[in-house]
């Protein structure tokens, strides 16, 4: 029996890529009963390196109706979650550095109460008692109370061993054509369906994808139990989190389960160095330092870096490449993966069977950046 129909009788899918993003995919053909056999590369990839934060962001319509849809699917499995995934529903503070900003809050408070995301706006007095160790003289902020935090490499883990008919192999994919795949040392693997899910590794495979990395600095502190109680985010986190070029940094801290706080957040184009660069991060240091100034005598234990795959316009790519039959994306969550995974998975599945999607899969499809004859070199 040959290496191709040995695998297309033990497998139905095929999932390049075992990040949060690959496996919330596996998960789901899984629990349409499909066989799934899911190709890991033992990389870490964005979800090994990332904050795990689930967040309704709204920097444009179509990202918060794929953030809002995806978080109310983790809230559907939050109560199955072992402790390990470390879900909290700390919710998140968008803070205001002043008055002015104050009126930017509101109109974010507007804008996720328009697609169903309640938010509150409190004022300087309530976020000083909420979250004492922010500096005097913040405008106030407003509370996202359905936001939350995970580790996402334990949840990525825990998708891919939910469901019985996942199969997991370490291998590293070096080349796609529709639905084949080819191993590093030779191998060719076919399905009726391949799905491409191991981000900016993405790239080597389809050279015609419009993915860019996006590096990112994280820090880690000590454990100081009971220091910050939400996900603190300053109301220009996404200005920056949606720069197209340079680099860019804003506050963002996160409470873990542990007491430990990790700090970002840095964006850098250009650059695919993986060290720590510490002008970037003292940079990055300084700015939460502003908001946090009692950080400036903690005990921070590790710094790393990571890289976000990033397409032009912010959104993901998921769907069928519409030059290669049976081949399929979702690539290009950027800061959102975690956030938008089960919600990626759930329209990518949709669309492979002809289902009516919960939200408008318009502004995710490869289409948008591809064209039927998009094709890197010539298929084998």
């Amino acid at each position: 029996m040959s290496v191709a129909s040995a695998v297309s009788d033990v497998a139905d899918v095929i999932v390049i890529g075992a990040g949060i993003v690959g496996a919330a995919c596996a998960h789901e053909f899984a629990v349409r009963g499909l066989r799934v056999l899911v190709l890991d590369d033992a990389s870490g990839g964005a979800t090994g390196a990332g904050m795990g934060h689930l967040v309704a962001m709204d920097d444009n319509a179509a990202e918060l109706a794929l953030s809002h849809y995806s978080i109310d699917l983790w809230n559907a499995l939050r109560g199955e979650m072992p402790d390990a995934c470390a879900y909290r529903n700390c919710g998140t503070l968008w803070l205001a550095a002043d008055a002015h900003e104050m009126d930017l809050a509101r109109a974010k408070q507007a804008t996720l109460a328009a697609h169903g995301v309640a938010g509150e706006l409190i004022d300087a007095r309530e976020l000083a008692a909420s979250e004492p160790m922010l500096r005097a003289g913040l405008g106030g902020a407003l509370r996202i109370a359905g936001d939350g935090i995970l580790y996402a490499p334990v949840a990525a883990n825990w998708l891919l061993q939910r469901r019985p008919g996942i199969v997991r192999r370490r291998a590293k994919a070096i080349a796609v054509a529709g639905a084949s795949v080819t191993l590093e040392g030779g191998e060719t693997l076919r399905a009726a369906r391949v799905v491409v899910a191991n981000g900016i590794g993405a790239r080597a495979l389809l050279p015609e994808l419009p993915l860019r990395p996006k590096k990112g600095h994280l820090l880690i502190t000590d454990r100081y139990p009971g220091s910050v109680s939400h996900q603190l985010v300053e109301l220009g986190y996404a200005a920056s989190a949606h720069a197209s070029d340079g680099t860019s940094v804003a506050f963002n801290v996160q409470p873990r389960p542990t007491g430990q706080l990790l700090i970002g957040s840095s964006r850098q184009f250009d650059t695919e160095d993986p060290c720590v660069e510490p002008p970037v991060l003292a940079r990055m240091l300084r700015r939460a330092v502003d908001y946090l100034p009692a950080l400036a005598d903690l005990n921070g234990i590790r710094s790393w870096t990571g890289f976000r795959c990033a397409s032009p316009d912010g959104l993901p790519l998921v769907g069928e490449h519409p030059a290669q039959p049976g081949l399929w994306l979702a690539v290009g969550h950027e800061g959102l993966g975690v956030t938008t995974a089960p919600g990626s998975a759930r329209l990518l599945a949709a669309q492979m069977f002809g289902e009516r999607p919960a939200i408008d899969v318009e502004p995710y499809l490869p289409g948008r950046f591809l064209s039927t004859s998009s094709v890197a070199g010539e298929l084998a």
